[in-house]
């Protein structure tokens, strides 16, 4: 066995030779190694919520003619569960918690749920592993009713204070 042979092999029996992952490495397909193509979803995913955040960072949805109108609120009159997200989404971008919360507190719970589910499909794709959330179906309706709760209620009188 050569110099070449044994440094492709790492001892596993097979003599398949597993390489290390190392950046600029390419596989017989011209892709890059495993954890790189494994972490590139993730991270491209981050990348598009990070841009859709500093657009709405730096374009204030606060001044009108930036962005539509709900088509919802516009025909019926009825804030709809995203009413207000933009604008929560621009408080949140500028540290203030507080008016994001107050724009829309669906919204703004959804940014740090959409961190910690983020975060766990990070560390799994590092370890090699798929991302599975198995939501029984009672999670999903119970989704709905706290949307449908939430909608319900910021179109009341008393729940003015959800509605942006």
């Amino acid at each position: 066995m050569g110099a070449l042979d044994r440094r492709k092999d790492r001892g596993d029996g097979t003599g398949q030779g597993h390489q290390v992952d190392r950046p600029g490495r390419k596989d017989r397909a011209g892709r890059p190694p495993g954890r790189v193509r494994r972490l590139a979803t993730p991270l491209g995913i981050l990348a598009a919520v990070a841009g859709a955040f500093a657009y709405v960072g730096s374009v204030d949805p606060n001044e009108s003619g930036h962005y539509p109108v709900c088509p919802l609120l516009k025909l019926t009159g009825v804030l709809c569960p995203g009413c207000g997200g933009l604008r929560s989404a621009h408080a949140f971008i500028h540290g203030d918690l507080g008016a994001a919360l107050a724009a829309n507190a669906i919204a703004t719970v959804g940014y740090f749920l959409f961190a910690a589910v983020w975060g766990f499909w990070l560390v799994r794709a590092w370890r090699g592993q798929p991302l599975r959330i198995g939501l029984a179906p009672v999670w999903w309706w119970g989704v709905g009713a706290v949307l449908l709760t939430f909608t319900v209620v910021r179109n009341l009188p008393f729940g003015s204070a959800l509605a942006p």
